[in-house]
């Protein structure tokens, strides 16, 4: 029986992300599987990519919940536009707890092949995040040099 890419994605997100279920990883997620995002250090592969992901998340906002908001499916590929709510009650991105509660979102694409998770593009509004966690970002605005032609 083929399993559909949406339903692996609902047991993702609701089994594994907001139910705790580790071991959904192993079921769902390929041996080979690749996991990139702007956000992620390191070159952890398979099922151990999502749990490390799973720990540092759940760390940082123990109540943490993903809402699937939609999905766009064609073929193997399938995005996934989320939202993300949970209560900052400890260490997350280097950044102490703050206890404020946030809502982010993203997109994550997934491919998926024989109802297993090959390969995952994740993509997340940190620039939301910290600003409702109240962090100060460090952007410069650069000013034009003296004697520089104005427009």
């Amino acid at each position: 029986m083929s399993v559909s890419p949406r339903e692996v994605i609902r047991r993702l997100y609701a089994e594994f992300w907001n139910e705790r279920k580790g071991e959904v990883a192993d079921e769902l997620v390929s041996q080979s599987h690749g996991l990139t995002s702007p956000h992620i250090t390191g070159s952890t592969v398979g099922p151990a990519a999502y749990k490390k992901q799973l720990a540092a998340f759940v760390k940082g906002f123990p109540d943490l919940r993903f809402n699937i908001e939609d999905t766009i499916c064609e073929n193997d590929k399938i995005a996934v536009f989320w939202t993300l709510a949970g209560t900052h009650q400890g260490e997350f991105l280097g950044v102490a707890p703050t206890n404020k509660t946030v809502s982010i979102s993203g997109i994550t694409t997934h491919q998926i092949t024989d109802g297993k998770i090959l390969e995952s593009q994740a993509l997340w509004d940190a620039i939301s995040l910290f600003t409702q966690l109240g962090i100060g970002l460090p952007i410069k605005s650069e000013k034009p040099s003296a004697g520089a032609a104005e427009s």
